[in-house]
């Protein structure tokens, strides 16, 4: 026998294999998805986190009515006396000069509005938020004026309209305030109720299966790993991706962990499909002996791509089970939360009706060396340091679990060759771009 040249790298392209790039796989699963829930009604105050179904309008205008900005007297601009150009059109040309005006009785307060016009040449007591009376266009500020309580003088100076707010400054009634697919946050709950909206159309919540796969794994409390003789290891998997759905408010299902055995991942997966609008399983993804997930997939599903050219990752399957979307995920932790992030975030988003959504980056420079291989895009684990560099982690080993606890983001490291020095400019990808906080 006449072994292969060492490599010494598991993800070395093997001769004759053609790896899926990144940006091909992502368009491939990009045109397959569409949005697969249904929608209804809800009240405004129980819609934070939910996605609109269709575009919103605004009711009425925010704010509804002109109103005051500021405690202080309001008057008609035009008919302020004495009548000289300072004043009338606005320009200061002359601070010296005083504008005096009786105050008529009364005052218009939030709330609280003033029942009649004021006359001309009048000004009114007026407070922060009170609608603006008939004959008020108009005010001065408290802390501008002196008054002995039947009239009122101020400098001049004054602007037409000043200290005040229209109607519809904010927002015009008619105006769209947001489109099908947006996911509603707490302002955006504030926007809708200013504008008279008391109940929206929204997206049920996408719910999401996940399956751990593998005659290893263990769950905690069991046994079997602290006993050190059956090789078991504990399921890390099914915890992390449940609450990142649910931390993208979707839906989680968990279907559990099932042995290696092609029988059990079948009912396993038609569960899933019953249950759930997508499923996500981590193991049995590569080739392997005991690899029955990929199997499965392309002997009675519909395997979309799999084998990505991706650091860490690699044995990714996407396809279809009884018509539901399938993310075949690697075992391993590290390479099932980064591709989680990559692939199945964006695609569940289009499942669950919003837009797809690229994760949100910039450049940093690098805070380490490194000379990269051609042909995969690899994501290091990293975080910023005091100066704004990117550090990776010590270790690139996709086993090293704790990497994730400690990093915030990752750096990603294009497709071709490259040889990185520090400082050198790289792509930064914080956690919280793609929904993890």
């Amino acid at each position: 026998m006449k072994p292969p040249p060492l490599r010494n790298d598991c993800f070395a392209m093997p001769p004759g294999v053609d790896w899926t790039p990144v940006d091909d796989a992502l368009d491939v699963l990009r045109q397959g998805m569409r949005v697969v829930v249904g929608h209804q009604e809800v009240r405004v105050p129980a819609a934070g986190g939910r996605v609109l179904a269709d575009h919103v309008i605004a009711r009425q205008p925010n704010p509804p009515f002109s109103n005051a900005a500021v405690d202080g007297y309001g008057f008609a601009f035009s008919s302020a006396t004495p009548a000289t150009p300072t004043v009338r059109d606005g320009v200061d040309r002359d601070r010296n000069s005083v504008v005096t005006l009786p105050v008529t009785p009364g005052r218009a307060a939030a709330g609280a509005p003033h029942g009649t016009a004021v006359p001309a040449g009048h000004a009114l007591r007026i407070l922060t938020g009170a609608p603006l009376p008939a004959g008020v266009d108009t005010v001065v500020l408290e802390e501008d004026v002196s008054s002995d309580g039947a009239r009122v003088s101020f400098r001049a100076g004054l602007r037409p309209g000043a200290n005040t707010r229209p109607a519809g400054e904010d927002v015009r009634a008619g105006a769209r305030l947001f489109e099908s697919g947006h996911r509603l946050r707490p302002q955006d709950l504030a926007l809708l109720t200013a504008c008279g909206i008391g109940t929206v159309p929204v997206h049920d919540r996408l719910r999401v299966a996940v399956l751990s796969t593998g005659d290893e794994i263990a769950e905690v409390g069991t046994g079997r790993v602290s006993a050190g003789k059956s090789g078991a290891i504990y399921d890390s998997n099914r915890p992390m991706l449940l609450d990142l759905i649910r931390g993208w408010r979707h839906g989680p299902i968990d279907l559990g962990r099932v042995r290696d055995d092609p029988g059990r991942i079948r009912d396993a997966l038609d569960r899933g499909a019953e249950e759930a609008e997508a499923i996500l399983v981590t193991g049995g993804a590569s080739a392997g002996d005991e690899d029955h997930v990929s199997r499965l997939l392309k002997a009675e599903g519909e395997l979309q791509t799999w084998r990505v050219a991706i650091k860490p990752g690699r044995p990714l399957a996407m396809a279809l089970w009884k018509r539901r979307p399938v993310f075949g995920l690697p075992g391993n932790p590290v390479a099932a939360f980064v591709c989680s992030l990559l692939f199945a975030r964006p695609a569940l988003r289009v499942l669950a009706g919003e837009d797809w959504d690229q994760p949100s980056g910039f450049r940093v420079p690098a805070g380490f060396s490194k000379r990269k291989k051609p042909g995969r895009r690899e994501y290091l684990r990293a975080r910023l340091d005091g100066e704004g560099r990117a550090v990776p982690f010590a270790s690139e080993g996709s086993g090293r679990i704790s990497s994730l606890a400690w990093s915030d983001g990752l750096v990603e490291l294009g497709d071709g060759a490259r040889d990185l020095r520090e400082g050198d400019p790289v792509r930064y990808l914080p956690y919280s771009g793609f929904g993890v906080s």
